[in-house]
């Protein structure tokens, strides 16, 4: 696969995110489902928690990455919905440091929303990656 990023401005890459990004020569595309800070057995975790639930989702994220044979390195767009945007954005640090660590800057949207499919859960991640 090769990744080309299309940055016309550049202020999103100090950001950790592309403006775009062409794909080509891939052979496999995964559009993983919204990914929240839920045990394996599907009970909500660390209420409250922002950092903590930012954390976990990215593990369930990772999870579905690697049942698929890829990692946060094939991400090649992330959606990130919160209940709180302030409150994402103080603890912004724990995704940017995990992508960086992949060597990755998926195209990437973050929307406010009023709440989540589960009441206590403050942050959703939904990913596609290509391998």
């Amino acid at each position: 696969m090769e990744r080309t990023a299309i940055n016309p401005v550049t202020w999103s890459v100090d950001m950790g995110f592309n403006q775009g990004e062409v794909v080509s020569g891939q052979t496999r595309t995964l559009y993983m489902s919204g990914q929240t800070a839920m045990s394996d057995d599907g009970k909500p975790q660390h209420d409250g928690d922002m950092a903590a639930q930012l954390a976990l989702a990215l593990d369930n994220l990772e999870a579905v990455l690697a049942e698929a044979d890829m990692t946060l390195a094939n991400l090649v767009r992330l959606n990130v919905h919160t209940t709180d945007v302030d409150l994402l954005f103080q603890h912004y640090g724990v995704l940017a440091a995990r992508l960086g660590a992949a060597r990755v800057a998926p195209t990437t949207t973050m929307l406010g929303v009023t709440r989540l499919a589960i009441p206590t859960l403050l942050v959703e991640l939904e990913g596609t990656a290509v391998a």
